[in-house]
């Protein structure tokens, strides 16, 4: 395990919610870093800080496992960006390291109550963020090709090669 990740906790490199709902884009990544190609969010959102020259307007937000309560606050909140870019791993039996844009209005009904991210369960929110609250919403996702059983960090080979492609995705909806 890199010792990195033992030593910080990953809440002081994030900024306060208040501050990135100023932002007219909000890259949201999510996912669980200790479960192998589940981590891709939190690794997206490092490549885009680590590459740096972020357009003034767009904020970076490494969710974890923590979207759904930061989605309930913004529902909730009176501020919220003009547009949030979710990017996260999922397994839908696609290519390992394909990158693609899931359309809200295709997720079945009886994924959106599903209680993890790649059941797209905050997908009820985003939907209302999108319909109840004007916001433009996208979520870009990656195939995973590994979600190892036990703890494990780290992306697979295919998954972390599609950093570049889910990059150049996610700066066309800047």
């Amino acid at each position: 395990m890199p010792a990195d990740l033992i030593s910080r906790d990953p809440a002081e490199a994030r900024p306060e919610p208040g501050d990135l709902l100023e932002k007219q884009v909000l890259v949201i990544g999510c996912g669980n870093v200790m479960i192998g190609d589940d981590g891709l969010g939190p690794a997206f959102i490092k490549h885009l800080e680590a590459r740096g020259n972020l357009p003034p307007h767009v904020g970076l937000l490494d969710a974890g496992t923590g979207v759904r309560l930061f989605l309930f606050g913004l529902v909730l909140s009176d501020r919220k960006p003009r547009r949030i870019v979710v990017v996260d791993a999922v397994d839908v039996g696609r290519e390992p390291g394909e990158v693609f844009e899931i359309d809200l209005d295709a997720v079945p009904p009886k994924k959106s109550d599903d209680l993890s991210m790649h059941q797209l369960p905050t997908s009820n929110m985003l939907k209302e963020l999108r319909d109840q609250c004007g916001v433009d919403v996208h979520v870009v996702a990656v195939q995973t090709a590994c979600l190892p059983e036990e703890m494990f960090t780290g992306l697979s080979p295919r998954v972390e090669g599609s950093l570049v492609r889910v990059r150049e995705m996610v700066e066309r909806l800047f």
